[in-house]
């Protein structure tokens, strides 16, 4: 039985695969643009019009990438039996709602969905063991 558990936010994705003894570890970078918008600028003469900086291209930009980056964990994880999902923020959610809606059959074998800060790559066999009930540390 292929068990995976997945730690993930917007920047990467750390999983570590429990197959009969066997445990490995993958990590999937996002290669997501983090925009921070300062402001537009004014033109040169006063009182001038000011340059608007456009948010929703920059959204819209995002809802690409993740969807590439939430295409790329589920091809990851595809022939897993059973799957755990951590993170912090909404990205688990978002991650699990892009499975119900592209992958179903990969949706159903999640049995839980967990809120996680950020974690050690120890930390997070601990939590994926122990959420597959396997117990004990390194």
């Amino acid at each position: 039985m292929k068990q995976v558990g997945i730690w993930m936010d917007k920047q990467e994705a750390k999983g570590v695969v429990l197959n009969n003894d066997k445990e490995s570890f993958f990590n999937i970078p996002s290669e997501l643009d983090f925009f921070n918008p300062k402001g537009g600028s004014r033109s040169k003469t006063k009182w001038g019009p000011q340059d608007v900086v456009q948010d929703s291209k920059y959204l819209e930009r995002e809802k690409h990438q993740l969807k590439k980056y939430f295409e790329e964990i589920a091809e990851q994880v595809s022939d897993a039996d059973e799957i755990v999902i951590f993170g912090p923020a909404e990205t688990p959610d978002k991650f699990l709602d892009a499975l119900k809606t592209r992958h179903s059959r990969l949706a159903e074998k999640v049995k839980k969905k967990e809120t996680a800060d950020s974690m050690t790559e120890n930390q997070i066999k601990a939590l994926v063991k122990k959420s597959f009930g396997k117990g004990g540390r390194n």
